[in-house]
C-alpha cells in the first residue's frame, strides 16, 4: 500500500466544506475538531508497473502467465480506485486461470459495493471452495451478508473471522455490526466483553469506547490523529476514523451527520481500506434514510 507523508489541516475556518454545513448539535464546535489530510495519490511506482504489465501483455505468453499479469494489473487498478478497469482484468485473469481465488475475492468485494449480493456470494463461495482457509473470504462474505441484511451469514462468517484473532479491534467492530442485525442490545453487550481482549495502547480501542458510550464524540475527534504508527499515514487513520464515526451516527439514527463523515472518509482516497470500500455504500444508505425522513409530512 502506498505510504506518503501527509499533513493535517484544521478546518474550523472551512465552514463551506461540502456536506459539513448540515451538521447539527453545536456544529461550529464539532467542525473545530475536524481534521483533513491530503488525499492519497497514486505512486510513481504503481504507474510504472502498470505500463510494464500492459507492455508484457502484448507479448507471447502462456495462459498462467497471462492470468497472473491480468490479476496483478487488476489489483493495481483497484488500489488506484479504477474499479471498472479492475473488474475487467480480474475477469480476464479468470478466463485464463479459473482457479485464481484472490481474483474471485476481489470480484466479490466489488459486487458487494455495487449491491449485487447474489454475485458476491457466488464469488466468495468460489474462493472458499478453492482455498477453504482463506480467512478474508469469510469476512468479506459476512460483510456482504451484513449489507444484504442476512444476519445468519453476517454473524456466522464475521464470527469465524473474529475467532481467528480475537484481539483485533477491527474484527471486533465488524462482528458488532453483524450482530446488530438480530439484536442491537446483545451486540452492545458482546462488544463490551470483546473489548477486554484488546491491548490498552491500541488506538482503535477509542472507536470501541465511542460505541460503548465511554468516550464522547468530541473526545474521539481530538484523539483521531494521535498514536500514528510508523508505517501509517494520516490519510489512512482518518479514513478509518471518519468511517466508524459515520457508522456510529448511523446507528443512532442521525443519518445527515453520518453522511458527512462518510464523505470525509471517501475524501482520503485510501481505496484499499475496507472502510473506504464501503463508505460510498454507507453514504447511499444514509442518504436514502434522509430522503425518506424529508418525504414524511
Amino acid at each position: 500500500m502506498s505510504r506518503q507523508i501527509v499533513r493535517a489541516l484544521a478546518v474550523a475556518s472551512l465552514l463551506t466544506l461540502s456536506g459539513c454545513a448540515s451538521m447539527t448539535s453545536q456544529p461550529s464546535q464539532q467542525m473545530a475538531n475536524l481534521i483533513l489530510a491530503e488525499p492519497e495519490q497514486p505512486t510513481f511506482r504503481h504507474e510504472i508497473e502498470l505500463a510494464k504489465i500492459s507492455d508484457m501483455l502484448t507479448k507471447p505468453l502462456n495462459d498462467d502467465e497471462r492470468a497472473v499479469l491480468f490479476y496483478r494489473r487488476g489489483a493495481l487498478y483497484d488500489a488506484m480506485g479504477l474499479r471498472t478497469l479492475a473488474r475487467i482484468d480480474f475477469n480476464r485473469a479468470l478466463e485464463f486461470q479459473p482457479r485464481l481465488a484472490d481474483a474471485y475475492n476481489y470480484l466479490g468485494i466489488h459486487y458487494t459495493q455495487m449491491g449485487e449480493f447474489q454475485y458476491a456470494y457466488e464469488a466468495f463461495d468460489a474462493v472458499i471452495e478453492l482455498e477453504p482457509d482463506h480467512d478474508y473470504a469469510y469476512l468479506n462474505r459476512g460483510i456482504a451478508g451484513y449489507y444484504d441484511n442476512r444476519d445468519d451469514i453476517a454473524e456466522d462468517d464475521i464470527g469465524r473471522h473474529y475467532q481467528a484473532q480475537t484481539d483485533d479491534p477491527y474484527r471486533v467492530l465488524w462482528l458488532y455490526f453483524g450482530e446488530t442485525l438480530s439484536s442491537p442490545e446483545r451486540a452492545l453487550t458482546e462488544l463490551r466483553k470483546h473489548r477486554q481482549a484488546i491491548a490498552a495502547d491500541d488506538w482503535a480501542l477509542n472507536i470501541i469506547d465511542l460505541y460503548l458510550g465511554d468516550l464522547s464524540e468530541r473526545q474521539f475527534l481530538k484523539r483521531m490523529a494521535q498514536q500514528l504508527a510508523e508505517d501509517e499515514t494520516l490519510s489512512e487513520r482518518l479514513c478509518e476514523a471518519y468511517f466508524y464515526l459515520g457508522k456510529f451516527k448511523q446507528l443512532q439514527g442521525q443519518h445527515a451527520q453520518a453522511m458527512n463523515y462518510f464523505k470525509l472518509a471517501l475524501a482520503t482516497n485510501v481505496y484499499e481500506f475496507v472502510e473506504h470500500r464501503y463508505a460510498a455504500l454507507e453514504l447511499s444508505r444514509s442518504r436514502e434514510q434522509v430522503n425518506a425522513q424529508q418525504a414524511q409530512p
